[in-house]
């Protein structure tokens, strides 16, 4: 069996030196409409990816620290530096700071531990993964972002994933870019596949189910994947495209859904908990579940029935009067 796991297949569309604005998908998933009441803080999420570009004007000052797992730099744990690209794209979604310049992130004022477990070339193996993962749990970071897989299942690898849930930490991965847009027929990636992960699947900025994405029974939300900017190497920046790119909208939908529902609460939440209030804030796309799980994250939908439930208890009043 073949001992490494991949990046998720990604395009890179266009990359650019400059650019000053909220990326569409953090938009569509309604995040700047939450930003008073939260922007993340105090949530950690792990990006377990290539490493990130630390030294990025976005993301500085959100980055906690980090750890090497790879052959990278000679197998040093400090240098987590990324060489790739795909990382650091996938930390801006996830946290790209607000400083009116750049793009911003879903949850702008998180923090982000950068667990570097695939090298340059985009391949790990497996071993990588599983220390990664059990790092983030010494760690104790509140979400783990995924965007890579392999097509074996690996035991090790889901016990590891296991023992994150069972420390309350919400796994989120990334559901591949096999798909031929049918969804009679399922494709499958390891990690995205297992049950106790979020597996997210990738639409397009018309809502529509992206041609590319894996569809079958596992999959549980949609977020956009399709030509999302966000920061890359060299303090630039880039439009992507893949399931890769959806997932980090769902850890950062994540990290500001934690945020609010433990302050609501007073307590914190368990894992199963904290993916019911995951749920509640999706709405159905109209496509077959195997595509779009439970439907587009959309943080703003318990907000819009509650407008709708008050507008019936109006007009309920008036007929009674």
């Amino acid at each position: 069996m073949e001992n490494f796991a991949h990046l998720i297949p990604y395009e890179v569309i266009v990359k650019v030196a400059e650019v000053n604005e909220v990326p569409a998908g953090v938009d569509l998933i309604q995040a700047p409409k939450i930003w008073n009441a939260t922007k993340g803080k105090g949530m950690t999420v792990a990006v377990l990816d290539t490493g990130c570009d630390s030294r990025h004007p976005d993301l500085q000052e959100r980055i906690i620290g980090g750890r090497n797992f790879t052959d990278d730099d000679r197998s040093n744990p400090t240098i987590f530096l990324d060489y790739n690209g795909h990382g650091t794209h996938v930390a801006g979604t996830i946290a790209a700071q607000k400083n009116d310049k750049g793009v911003v992130g879903v949850a702008p004022e998180a923090s982000l531990l950068i667990v570097k477990v695939l090298n340059k070339n985009g391949s790990g193996q497996y071993e990588w993964i599983i220390n990664g993962i059990n790092y983030a749990i010494e760690q104790k970071v509140d979400i783990i972002s995924m965007s890579l897989g392999g097509p074996h299942d690996s035991p090790a690898l889901h016990t590891a994933i296991k023992k994150a849930v069972a420390n309350n930490i919400l796994v989120v991965c990334a559901a591949g870019n096999e798909g031929d847009g049918n969804d009679s027929t399922d494709e499958f990636a390891f990690p995205g596949y297992y049950n106790e992960v979020i597996s997210v699947g990738a639409i397009n900025q018309e809502r529509r189910s992206s041609n590319f994405t894996n569809s079958h029974n596992e999959i549980d939300v949609v977020a956009p994947g399709e030509e999302i900017l966000s920061t890359f190497l060299n303090g630039k920046y880039a439009k992507l495209s893949g399931t890769s790119m959806a997932a980090p909208h769902v850890s950062g939908a994540l990290a500001l859904i934690k945020n609010v529902v433990n302050n609501r609460f007073e307590r914190q939440l368990s894992e199963p908990e904290l993916y019911a209030q995951l749920i509640k804030r999706t709405i159905p796309l109209g496509f077959s579940p195997k595509l779009e799980g439970n439907g587009l994250v959309y943080l703003t939908v318990l907000e819009h029935l509650s407008n709708v439930f008050e507008g019936e208890m109006k007009t309920l009043v008036l007929h009674a009067q």
